[in-house]
Formats: structure tokens, sequence, C-alpha cells
């Protein structure tokens, strides 16, 4: 993907708050809406991942600032994703793995968008395929130790939280490889209803990221 074509994504940027509001006008079913909200997911990711890919194409202060939008858009997601969960339980149980992914990703507890957006529509089966083929491309030299270790610690962590249960050795990989971010996240999101505290988290990170 070249410069130009990075910079074209970016002018795709649409309102996140403005797209849930529409899909949740009226009657909108939840599958429905679920979906919508999904798909506007998706795309926040794959400007994540644009971002990633044309790195080396940016400068340093275009790189920083173009990733402080794309949280900054996540966490406005974020908000509007709290305002139509607010009293309806369906829609808490429907959406919960969302919201906690997008607040791992708001956080940077999490970098992977591909793992993110897993997390975020609940596919457990699809987190284990990945860790599986990492494992063979780290044997094979295919892929860099510490990128494996960052994603693998993410997608056991991922499925920690979507009730997987974790071999003893998987559970010691974790407690010796999160980060202080992850290692915090973990903490205050230890049930979904700690949302607001690991939000004060992302907002600090965020924070961070404009000094």
């Amino acid at each position: 993907m070249n410069h130009f074509a990075f910079l074209k994504c970016r002018t795709l940027r649409a309102s996140a708050a403005g797209e849930i509001e529409m899909a949740s006008r009226g009657k909108t079913e939840t599958s429905k809406l679920k979906q919508n909200l999904e798909e506007q997911l998706d795309r926040l990711m794959q400007q994540l991942q644009d971002l990633e890919e044309c790195r080396e194409e940016l400068d340093t202060d275009e790189y920083e600032e173009t990733k402080k939008e794309t949280l900054e858009q996540l966490s406005e997601f974020n908000d509007s994703l709290k305002k139509i969960m607010s009293g309806n339980m369906t829609l808490v149980d429907e959406l919960s793995g969302m919201q906690l992914a997008i607040q791992a990703a708001i956080s940077q507890a999490f970098k992977t968008p591909e793992v993110i957006r897993l997390f975020a529509k609940k596919q457990p089966g699809q987190l284990r395929t990945r860790l599986a083929e990492m494992d063979r491309d780290l044997m094979v030299g295919k892929l860099d130790r510490g990128l494996y270790m960052q994603q693998k610690v993410e997608i056991l962590t991922a499925l920690r939280k979507l009730g997987e249960k974790l071999t003893a050795d998987d559970e010691a990989f974790l407690s010796a490889n999160a980060g202080a971010i992850l290692s915090q996240f973990e903490k205050v999101s230890t049930d979904l209803g700690s949302g607001d505290k690991v939000l004060a988290l992302a907002s600090f990170e965020v924070e961070k990221t404009k000094k």
C-alpha cells in the first residue's frame, strides 16, 4: 500500500457516533445493529492495520498523529457504544465483548488489529487457529520472535476474557510476559462491569499520546 493510498484511506473516515445513531434509530433488530457496529469496527481496525503497513513510508510525526486520531475515533466509538448499551441487557450481552476489545485497543494493551477484531466478534476458534499458525511460522523462521511474543500474549488474554480455559503452560506464559499496560488492563477488566475503570485507563493512554 503506497503513501497516496494510505492518505486516501484516511479521507474515508466516517463518524462512528453518526453511524451508530442511524443504526439504532427506530426499532432496528439487534442482529442488524450488531452487524453495523462490527462493520464500523472493521473499518477502524483496517485503518490501524494500514497505518502499521505504511509506517516506514511516513515520518514519525505523521505516524504518531494518525495513530492518535485513530485511537480518538475508537474512543468516540466506545462512548457511543456505551450509550446504546445503557439499560438494554440484550445489547449488553451481545456487545460486551466488542466493548472490552475496543477498550483494549484504546489503552494499547492490544496492538494487533486482527486479534482485536476476533476478540470483539467473540471468535475463540479463529483466535486459536491464528495462534497455531503463529507457532508454525515461528518454527520455520517466518515470524519475528518479539512479534510472536506480543501477539501470543494478546491472543491468550482475549481467550481468557472470552471464558476459554487456558493450559497451565499458557497461564505461565501470560504471567511471565504480560507487560505493564496489559497487566493493568487485566486488573481493571476482571468483569465487564468495570468498564468505566478500563475507559479511564484508556483515556490516560490517549492523553499520553498527545504529549
